[in-house]
């Protein structure tokens, strides 16, 4: 038998105004640790950016001491702006996402109508991973898995004996991630669940949202590959392939587009850089109108 993977001590924080959960993952023999989708505090009418959620973040690094060696995107959020530039300024660490996050670029680039100024091969990250790519964090072992079908970047960073999933999959009684974004897919999404779900039993499972599924009054953000794949709503053990994407698509078809989609993209295809200046000095988010 191999050696037992490490277990990471795990510190979440939810933000309630886009029911996102950040992570703070530590290696329990060092002071070395990463942090999981951030989150930028944006308030879509006055258009004004604040850093509370991430100060929430910065202030336990500092608390423990720790060393931040990575800041880990698992997608081009649509739903929240990144706090990954102010984490990085502040704490340091290497700022990574998939390396697919280049065709995010090349799709919203174009529904954006970006210049030549807005590069679409991934520079504004430090880092991009390719598939089964292995890092560390102190003396935790990981690895990078590309999960696409919620978006085609997403990524999965299994880390000693847990695994961050992103919006991939949800809480077994809420379900799976949506498809109908630019670039989603439904049968892609299943394939990628399904790689997930041969992960060992008893794999913990951090998610990065939750919306409280009906009949549950707490949320929660933990559970395990073993209970995803048995009672997952949507993808339980037993459902096809076929069945999953005529559910996914017709369940999609219905939801509204998330309030924060379109100044999200803008800003996390940019690894959480707003955009440029004009000559005014100040910075503009597009609003691309009757095209999505």
């Amino acid at each position: 038998m191999g050696t037992p993977a490490l277990s990471p001590l795990v510190t979440s924080f939810f933000d309630p105004a886009t029911f996102t959960v950040s992570h703070l993952v530590q290696d329990p023999t060092s002071d070395a640790c990463a942090i999981v989708d951030s989150v930028l505090d944006f308030d879509a009418p006055s258009g004004r950016t604040a850093t509370r959620s991430a100060e929430n973040i910065a202030a336990i690094v500092t608390e423990r001491q720790l060393k931040v060696a990575w800041i880990l995107e698992t997608h081009a959020h649509a739903d929240h702006l990144t706090a990954a530039p102010w984490l990085r300024q502040r704490l340091g660490g290497t700022l990574a996402i998939g390396a697919q996050i280049t065709a995010v670029q090349r799709t919203f680039g174009d529904i954006f109508n970006e210049d030549d100024r807005f590069a679409r091969d991934g520079r504004q990250f430090d880092h991009l991973f390719i598939d089964g790519e292995t890092f560390s964090i102190g003396g935790l072992q990981a690895v990078a898995l590309h999960v696409p079908g919620h978006t085609p970047a997403c990524m999965a960073y299994v880390i000693g004996d847990a695994v961050f999933v992103g919006d991939t999959l949800f809480m077994p009684d809420y379900g799976s991630a949506r498809c109908d974004f630019p670039g989603g897919d439904a049968r892609t999404l299943y394939r990628s669940i399904q790689r997930l779900m041969s992960l060992p039993d008893a794999t913990r499972v951090f998610l990065c949202h939750d919306y409280k599924a009906p009949g549950r009054d707490d949320y929660a953000w933990e559970t395990t590959i073993l209970a995803e794949r048995t009672s997952n709503v949507h993808v339980h053990e037993g459902i096809d392939a076929d069945t999953f994407v005529r559910m996914r698509e017709a369940r999609d078809a219905t939801l509204p587009m998330p309030r924060l989609l379109l100044p999200s993209v803008q800003v996390n295809m940019r690894a959480g850089n707003l955009p440029e200046p004009e000559g005014n000095g100040v910075r503009y988010l597009k609003l691309p109108l009757d095209l999505l």
